[in-house]
C-alpha cells in the first residue's frame, strides 16, 4: 500500500477556556497564535515540519493522558523537546505550573518530566531527539 502521510500536521487539544489556554501555551511553549476564532485557535512554533497546535474549546474536557498498565506510570500524549530539562522544570514550578518529577538517566542525561496545562491535560518535556528531528 502506498504511503500518503509524510508527517503530523496538527495536534488537537481540548480546552475549557480558550483565552486562558492560549495565554498558557504562548507563555510556556513560546508558540505564536496564527489564527483565533470564537471557540478555537491555531498555534505554531513557526518551524518547518513541526505540527501546529489546535486548541478547541469544549464544555466537556477529558484530560489527555493514559496509564501504562504494566508500570503504573501516567503518560502524556505529547512530548515537547527542550535542550535543558532542568531549567524548564524549575521555570515551570516557579510559575506555579504543576510538574511531575524530573527523570533523567544518570549515564546518558536523557529523560523528561510531565506538566499540566490549565485543564489538566498532561504534557511532557523531553531532551531526547530522534533521527530526522
Amino acid at each position: 500500500m502506498p504511503h500518503f502521510i509524510p508527517h503530523i500536521a496538527t495536534i488537537e487539544i481540548p480546552v475549557s477556556n480558550l483565552d486562558r489556554s492560549i495565554d498558557f501555551y504562548v507563555d510556556v511553549l513560546g508558540v505564536e497564535v496564527i489564527f483565533k476564532g470564537e471557540t478555537n485557535a491555531m498555534l505554531s512554533f513557526k518551524k518547518q515540519g513541526i505540527p501546529t497546535i489546535f486548541l478547541v474549546e469544549t464544555k466537556k474536557v477529558e484530560s489527555l493522558s493514559f496509564e501504562n498498565t504494566y508500570t503504573g506510570v501516567t503518560h502524556g500524549v505529547i512530548d515537547f523537546y527542550t535542550p535543558d530539562l532542568k531549567k524548564l522544570h524549575v521555570s515551570l514550578a516557579e510559575n506555579d505550573i504543576e510538574v511531575g518529577p524530573l527523570n533523567v538517566h544518570p549515564e546518558n542525561g536523557m529523560g523528561g518530566f510531565g506538566f499540566k496545562d490549565p485543564d489538566g491535560n498532561l504534557l511532557s518535556a523531553t531532551n531526547v531527539l530522534h533521527e530526522g528531528q
